[in-house]
């Protein structure tokens, strides 16, 4: 894919001086965004892959003990029931993570089969399995073995024979002791993953499961059921007589809304990926995500198109880079690329702000330009290094609150700070006002999250923040033995002319609404807070050059993600043109049939005269042949053009634009309306 990266970089790409260089930056991009999602997948699915690794284990130690039928019925085979979710384009990658690990670690013979390699409709005692390798299985299965062809017969072999394989496959070694032979043997389990449980047609994988039971005593299976919908799909699919075969155990995966979670704070949260999404398009991804598939995998791919798309639309990309690289590339920028960056809004925006001869400076002088360019791209890299670390507090203290104000998941707090400053928000100074409301022991524990937040960045205004933070955390857990209550000194005063001087001063702060040594450092430390967020969660537009890091084409994306097939058949049957490569966009001989007559029947109405139809066909492929317009067979129906247009009509019935009808029965109903 990279070598088709690099060309679509090279053919079409604005600013061809700086195309190598954008093409690398995009290619180290997009192998660290690579790189990152494997590990992040790993360490998500380490749990539940260790527990059904540990399962697997236990099912085949348990064998091999003498106790096994007394634990186990000899006929029920161990079945593991994997929780996956409906996010299905993601389980591939689970499966195969799966799949390695019980190759290293427990079995070398692991099958996986999905439901399309199994279209068989039923089974006989004769069904076979395909020995692909020695170390993989593949499952082809017949309804009549007598009449059903068979292709690589030597492959082909029944659950007898691979019993005798798995024999041969599994004995270590002969040893004779005192002149008795004896034979020693090590019993890996053959391990089945049926990927998609709900897709296999229930009769076949009934009658799978009937043979298997007969071969178990002397075949150690294993099956795992990749679900995606709910655990009741085994009742669903199996009768009593069947699952009663199977010792099942349940395995949940983590949800797919955690998986995103962690994604969105582990790669787009990170400061150390320089590439950026605007908040449009990040409402398209995660609006593809939540109501089309759920999908991290393509939520993702959704990342890098856009990581593609701005590396190859935008010249000054050469600029999204680490600090050093980016400085560096700012003294190497084109007199072209000067003045596009004297072009920005953001950089307008900046130069309004200036006096008037630094104004004159930085729209005529390319060396001081450079020299601010260079200012800008540090304090833009210092912006990210704040603004993460802060975006996390304001979570932390905003997540817990009732009815979640600013949204339970950090991504719904992240496209508010995205579209504008947050603390306009009304949303904003409701979490304020429900945080304070909180007790000791809540606002201590939330306070001690976002010291640990602040600990992992190395800035110095974080750490500077950091100190401030943690000096209020050390007055809030001082605060009861300082501090005394006016209840507890009531107790200590016997009296009388004191306790009637301590009731009055309780009764004047009272009417004075005075606030309590706690309330007074809860609102210090709330505003506190505040300040850290007016002062680095402003919105990426409001900084300088932002556009050099952040993708901002919501209608791109959504426009390769949210595929509309109408839109692009129609656009094909009315410009074929763009694909063959013809010189305008009128009909002509080059165009295929269907094109032609799909022209056609946007002339005409609701009904359409087969008829007058095929004659302006026949009209308009004499006319794009190049016959003489006045002779007699000019546009005349011939035996070719009548099997041509039937054919150009039936395919146009097949996608949807024509359907026949019965009100008269040499039309057709036209279905669509309007261009595309």
């Amino acid at each position: 894919i990279l070598g088709e990266i690099r060309d679509y970089f090279v053919q079409g790409c604005e600013d061809a001086e700086s195309s190598e260089i954008r093409f690398r930056l995009c290619q180290e991009l997009w192998d660290e965004i690579k790189t990152d999602t494997e590990v992040l997948q790993d360490e998500l699915n380490r749990t539940i892959l260790d527990s059904l690794l540990d399962f697997t284990r236990k099912c085949s130690s348990t064998r091999q003990n003498s106790d096994w039928t007394s634990q186990m019925r000899a006929s029920e085979i161990p079945t593991a029931a994997l929780m996956l979710g409906v996010n299905v384009p993601d389980h591939d990658m689970t499966f195969q993570s799966l799949s390695d690990m019980l190759k290293q670690s427990v079995s070398p013979h692991v099958a996986s089969v999905q439901a399309k390699e199994c279209g068989g409709k039923g089974f006989r005692d004769q069904s076979e399995i395909i020995l692909c390798s020695p170390h993989r299985l593949c499952f082809k299965w017949y309804e009549n073995v007598e009449t059903s062809p068979r292709v690589h017969r030597s492959m082909h072999c029944s659950l007898g024979i691979l019993c005798d394989w798995y024999t041969a496959r599994t004995k270590v070694g002969a040893q004779t002791t005192a002149g008795v032979h004896t034979e020693t043997w090590i019993q890996p389990p053959v391990v089945i993953i049926f990927k998609d449980l709900e897709a296999f047609n229930p009769r076949v994988l009934q009658d799978f499961i009937l043979i298997c039971s007969q071969y178990i005593d002397r075949l150690p299976l294993t099956f795992i059921f990749g679900i995606a919908t709910s655990p009741s799909t085994i009742q669903h699919m199996l009768p009593h007589s069947v699952s009663s075969l199977l010792c099942i155990e349940l395995f949940q995966s983590l949800s797919c809304t955690q998986h995103l979670a962690t994604v969105i704070d582990k790669l787009i949260l990170a400061s150390r990926i320089h590439f950026k999404l605007n908040g449009k398009v990040m409402q398209v991804l995660i609006g593809v995500f939540l109501y089309h598939d759920f999908s991290v995998r393509n939520f993702i791919k959704g990342l890098q198109l856009a990581l593609l798309e701005h590396f190859h639309s935008q010249p000054l990309s050469v600029l999204c880079c680490k600090k050093k690289q980016a400085l560096f590339n700012v003294t190497q920028l084109s007199k072209p690329n000067l003045d596009r960056i004297r072009q920005l809004p953001s950089f307008k925006r900046y130069v309004e702000k200036q006096e008037a001869q630094e104004q004159v400076n930085l729209m005529t002088d390319d060396s001081h330009l450079k020299e601010v360019c260079q200012q800008l791209i540090k304090d833009l890299h210092k912006y990210h290094k704040n603004y993460y670390p802060i975006l996390r507090c304001l979570h932390t203290l905003t997540s817990s609150l009732p009815r979640y104000p600013l949204g339970k998941q950090i991504r719904e707090l992240y496209l508010i700070c995205l579209a504008k400053n947050v603390w306009e928000n009304e949303d904003y100074q409701s979490a304020m006002k429900l945080v304070k409301m909180l007790a000791k022991g809540e606002m201590v524990s939330l306070l001690q999250k976002c010291v640990e937040i602040l600990q992992l960045s190395k800035s110095k205004k974080m750490k500077n923040a950091l100190v401030q933070l943690e000096e209020l955390l050390a007055k809030f857990k001082q605060l009861d033995t300082s501090i005394p209550s006016p209840i507890k000194n009531l107790q200590k005063k016997t009296d009388l002319f004191q306790l009637q001087k301590t009731l009055l001063e309780m009764n004047e702060s009272r009417r004075a609404k005075r606030l309590s040594p706690f309330e007074n450092l809860r609102n210090e430390a709330l505003e506190f807070i505040d300040n850290l967020v007016k002062s680095h969660l402003s919105p990426p537009e409001s900084q300088p050059l932002y556009e050099v890091c952040y993708y901002s084409s919501s209608a791109t994306v959504r426009r390769h993600l949210n595929a509309t097939p109408r839109t692009s058949i129609q656009a094909a049957l009315s410009n074929p043109y763009y694909y063959l490569q013809s010189e305008d966009g009128t009909v002509s001989n080059t165009a295929p049939d269907i094109c032609i007559a799909y022209k056609l029947h946007l002339e005409c109405g609701r009904l359409i005269n087969l008829y007058d139809w095929l004659e302006a066909y026949s009209t308009v492929v004499s006319a794009a042949e190049g016959n003489d317009q006045d002779s007699e067979n000019f546009g005349k129906v011939d035996e070719v053009k009548h099997a041509r247009f039937i054919r150009a009509v039936s395919a146009l019935e097949f996608l949807g634009f024509i359907k026949s009808t019965k009100q008269k029965t040499d039309h057709v109903a036209r279905l669509t309306w309007g261009g595309c």
